[in-house]
């Protein structure tokens, strides 16, 4: 199983932008590492970018584009895009994401000082594991995949929940961390393992 993570970037800020790119890097190996840890899987992790031109009103990249890039691609692969815009539809109210089958994307939130990770974390990378937990629970049967995420991320937005920590050696921490992720302890993603 391959998890492609697709950085769709603007030729005119890719420079600029670069750092963002390397935290993405290290925040798709960070996630193969979890994915085994949490659901049992062993995904080959892919990582590149797309580096977009400007485009007329008509001809403005959304969703559809994507699902079009992902099917040109391969549909057997978990194609996972990392946009510079807000899909025009989403069926993640509050984190500005999209899911399908073997297809993630989100709107990654460039930061607003240079190098501070904490704001990836915060931003994207538990916006990243919102979607993930998605597909990972689509595809282990568990039933209300879509219900159970979204009461989750409620509680962490408006209930003090908090995020899951993890350093930059994978592990969890109490410190600062590199990576946030949903909190998984009310999914019962044991019983879903063995399904």
């Amino acid at each position: 199983m391959i998890l492609h993570f697709i950085f769709v970037v603007k030729e005119e800020d890719r420079e600029k932008r670069q750092f963002e790119y390397e935290y993405v890097q290290k925040m798709s190996q960070f996630y193969k590492v979890w994915i085994k840890e949490k659901f049992g899987k062993d995904y080959e992790i892919q990582c590149d970018e797309m580096i977009t031109k400007p485009r007329s009103f008509f001809q403005r990249l959304d969703t559809h584009t994507l699902l079009q890039d992902h099917e040109q691609r391969g549909k057997d692969i978990y194609h996972f895009y990392l946009t510079h815009f807000r899909p025009f539809w989403t069926d993640c109210a509050g984190c500005e994401g999209y899911h399908a089958e073997n297809f993630g994307m989100i709107c990654w939130q460039p930061f607003k000082e240079s190098n501070d990770i904490l704001f990836l974390a915060e931003k994207n990378c538990t916006t990243v594991s919102h979607e993930l937990l998605h597909e990972l629970l689509r595809i282990s049967n568990h039933k209300k995949f879509i219900q159970e995420v979204h009461d989750i991320w409620t509680k962490h937005l408006f209930e003090q929940l908090e995020f899951e920590q993890y350093g930059e050696d994978f592990q969890k921490t109490d410190s600062k961390p590199m990576f946030l992720t949903m909190d998984t302890s009310e999914l019962n993603l044991k019983n879903n393992l063995s399904n």
